[in-house]
């Protein structure tokens, strides 16, 4: 598991554990799709228009990726960038601050089965690596 060091305010050294997880299901689409491996730091702190990880406030041993929206009394208000698949706060409310576990730092697309052209290959070199990013302002919470 990849690690990577930072400095804290107190100029202590602290590690922020990065992990690989699998996307499974259309909620993020079409920023991250089925299949897609996304590189997450757990502890780092969240800020409106990041994607996370948390846990599902009614079933806690699933992992959820969603877009933190807003901070809320209580926690964060998440969407999913697909309004049509659900599954987010505008069926189970506020997300408290203590499940959002981890920020999604990049998504990782792997090569597909038929992707094997010269053409093919170099657009999924292209966009196979990408940093994941903040949400436009126009995202608003619902």
């Amino acid at each position: 598991m990849p690690e990577r060091r930072q400095v804290s305010g107190g100029g202590r050294l602290t590690r922020r554990p990065l992990r690989v997880v699998e996307v499974t299901g259309p909620s993020m689409v079409p920023t991250l799709y089925h299949g897609d491996l996304l590189l997450v730091q757990y502890g780092v702190p969240v800020r409106p228009g990041d994607v996370v990880i948390l846990r599902h406030p009614f079933q806690q041993d699933l992992l959820v990726v969603k877009r933190a929206v807003e901070r809320r009394p209580g926690g964060w208000w998440v969407r999913g960038d697909n309004t049509f698949a659900g599954g987010d706060s505008t069926d189970y409310g506020v997300v408290p601050e203590e499940l959002v576990l981890a920020r999604v730092r990049a998504r990782y697309r792997p090569l597909a089965k038929g992707q094997r052209s010269v053409t093919g290959v170099l657009g999924w070199a292209v966009s196979a690596l990408r940093p994941v990013r903040s949400a436009s302002s126009r995202l608003r919470a619902r």
